[in-house]
């Protein structure tokens, strides 16, 4: 019994290194499940024309929009396991939307292969120019003294935004009243004409504010402070804990997709993202290239989901 296993195991083995071998043996689908013309919609086209030249393959890249992340999820399920059909998503989709929905057509650990993280996004708190603060220090102590809730915007409920602003809320002294937006701008806009306190947003949408003068920036979240922003400090740079989480972007294939196949597609994506151009236009999205292996994403992956569970749960956020 023990001989048969282990004849099957090397049969196994063999098989997979030969579709390894054999990959890529025609045009490679690279999903995007958000609207087209968005960052990273745009980013994932860069990126598959540069996969593309690396692999001798076309990479078609097909935008599929709608229920944050799942449908667009679902079309790439529906390919064969053979890495001729992948995804570049947010953390929405393993990490979110099972803390977020009842049912999910889809179960993050079983369904989805990682292949590799490629960056890890920022997200700063931003306040009016005028506000009587300018740091983390000065805005808690000005939020206490408030005898109201203190507003805050995001991109949407159980959003990464909507998450710190709970972090906050959980951990200190403060009131805070989250209003969700269809995207970070409008609650810039809204911070900018003073019928917002402070919103959450991505370096890509604030800087331009910032260097206007028309708000400001207090901390940027994560473990490290963003190459898009160095002079900004962190969270916990500033005494505030719990902020440290990242939320980022990441590739995946159908389960079952060989673990060569997606070392190889892990080699090549890692590639891709450091380029010097594709790196220069990634950090100006506030996004810092990782491109790790599929066990590192992971290990990454398990070690972060319930932590942004607790979170989601903590919220209240439910799927709208």
């Amino acid at each position: 019994m023990l001989m048969r296993r282990i004849l099957a195991l090397l049969v196994l083995l063999a098989c997979c290194a030969a579709r390894a071998q054999d990959f890529p043996g025609k045009p490679v689908r690279l999903i995007t499940p958000f609207n087209p013309g968005g960052a990273i919609d745009v980013l994932t086209r860069l990126i598959g024309e540069r996969l593309s030249a690396r692999l001798g393959q076309p990479v078609v890249v097909e935008a599929i929009p709608g229920a944050n992340t799942i449908i667009g999820t679902q079309a790439m399920l529906k390919g064969a396991p053979d890495g001729h059909t992948i995804m570049i998503t947010t953390m929405s989709t393993a990490v979110n939307n099972p803390a977020m929905y009842a049912k999910l057509p889809y179960d993050p650990v079983k369904d989805l292969a990682p292949v590799t993280q490629l960056s890890y996004g920022s997200v700063l708190l931003v306040a009016p120019a005028n506000a009587p603060y300018s740091d983390m220090k000065g805005f808690i102590e000005w939020a206490k003294a408030q005898n109201r809730p203190i507003s805050y915007g995001s991109w949407g409920i159980g959003s990464s935004g909507h998450l710190y602003g709970q972090v906050l809320q959980r951990d200190y002294p403060v009131k805070l009243s989250h209003v969700p937006y269809k995207g970070d701008v409008p609650a810039i806009i809204d911070v900018q004409n003073g019928s917002l306190d402070v919103t959450f947003s991505s370096p890509t949408s604030a800087k331009p504010r910032i260097a206007a003068h028309a708000i400001k920036a207090l901390a940027m979240a994560g473990p490290a402070r963003s190459v898009s922003m160095p002079e900004l400090a962190t969270f916990a740079e500033q005494g505030v804990k719990g902020m440290d989480l990242a939320v980022w972007v990441g590739v995946y294939a159908p389960g079952g997709t060989p673990k060569p196949v997606r070392e190889r597609l892990q080699r090549e994506l890692k590639a891709v993202i450091l380029e010097p151009d594709i790196t220069r236009r990634m950090l100006d999205q506030g996004q810092v290239p990782i491109g790790n292996t599929p066990d590192e994403f992971q290990a990454n992956y398990l070690a972060d989901a319930p932590r942004w569970a607790e979170l989601i749960k903590a919220s209240g956020a439910k799927a709208e």
